[in-house]
């Protein structure tokens, strides 16, 4: 009987002298203890490996990283870029080359990453931007101030944005635009304080892309001179407009001149009557929308 008890004994304790190589404990499955090991012992196990580190792809980890490196390993491959560590993208958020700075109550432009393509900075508190806002991020496609305070943008703020296509400005205290880059497509400064004189003659005549042109509810007397042939839709409503020439849309010089691509004008809201200006829209397929009586 002392004989069969030592063995006995000698069986319960062999598993703790001799337990199993880390990576068998990591791939054991939990099938495996509700058969072979009772509910105490695998709590008692749980517990151990708790409390030490387990090795995975030859470092040192603890459990509660090693599960997260076996539930997704990829979070862990995508290596942290260093722009994200920028002040601007702790308070924004960067996302794939666009920036998202709305509703923050900022009172300048932020300093953004440089690969940045997109920048919504709509509704905070602007007043000023200033020509080294965006001197090294070339890479700018659209950006969006609508709702700012913004009374101020200075000389060159926007010349070396080459590739940018979409800017707006809506919704600001603008009195006068500023020089606007070359391939821009879209231009959005309704909702501003802008009057005519705030506008250089030949601010639009060199953006042989701009399609869509917003200018309404503002302080214009007058519609902007030399428009490009590319534009498509012109706001230009609830403004102060009282003169229009014959030269504004067509050219009185080529009777036979058709201005193909415009399809809209909107001008109500103004103190002119368009009847009394009949030559001035001969060249366009539809008549603007305005008061004519």
């Amino acid at each position: 009987m002392e004989t069969l008890q030592a063995t006995f004994f000698l069986f319960v304790f062999v598993p703790l002298v001799n337990p199993a190589p880390p990576l068998q404990q990591e791939s054991l499955q939990f099938d495996d203890y509700e058969t072979d090991v009772s509910m105490g012992s695998l709590i008692q196990q749980d517990y151990e490996m708790q409390s030490k580190d387990i090795r995975k792809d030859g470092k040192n980890v603890s459990l509660d990283t090693s599960l997260i490196l076996q539930s997704d390993d990829s979070q862990l491959d995508v290596p942290p870029t260093k722009d994200t560590n920028l002040p601007t993208c702790l308070l924004c958020v960067c996302l794939s080359g666009s920036v998202y700075c709305e509703e923050i109550d900022i009172e300048a432009v932020p300093p953004l990453p440089k690969e940045t393509a997109y920048l919504y900075a709509r509704f905070n508190k602007i007043k000023r931007i200033a020509a080294s806002d965006f001197a090294d991020i070339t890479t700018l496609r659209r950006i969006d101030f609508s709702g700012n305070r913004i009374e101020e943008i200075e000389d060159g703020a926007f010349s070396k944005l080459l590739l940018l296509e979409e800017l707006s400005l809506a919704e600001n205290r603008l009195v006068k635009l500023p020089v606007l880059p070359p391939k821009l497509t879209t231009f959005n400064a309704n909702q501003n304080r802008i009057k005519s004189r705030g506008i250089k003659a030949n601010a639009f005549k060199k953006l042989t892309n701009l399609a869509y042109l917003y200018l309404g509810h503002n302080a214009l007397e007058s519609v902007p001179l030399n428009l490009p042939e590319s534009l498509r839709i012109l706001h230009l409503q609830y403004n102060n407009i009282t003169t229009i020439t014959d030269d504004t849309f067509c050219k009185s010089n080529n009777t036979r001149y058709i201005r193909t691509r415009m399809d809209e004008i909107r001008m109500e809201g103004n103190p002119i009557v368009l009847a009394k200006h009949v030559n001035a829209f001969s060249c366009l397929r539809m008549l603007p929308v305005g008061t004519y009586y």
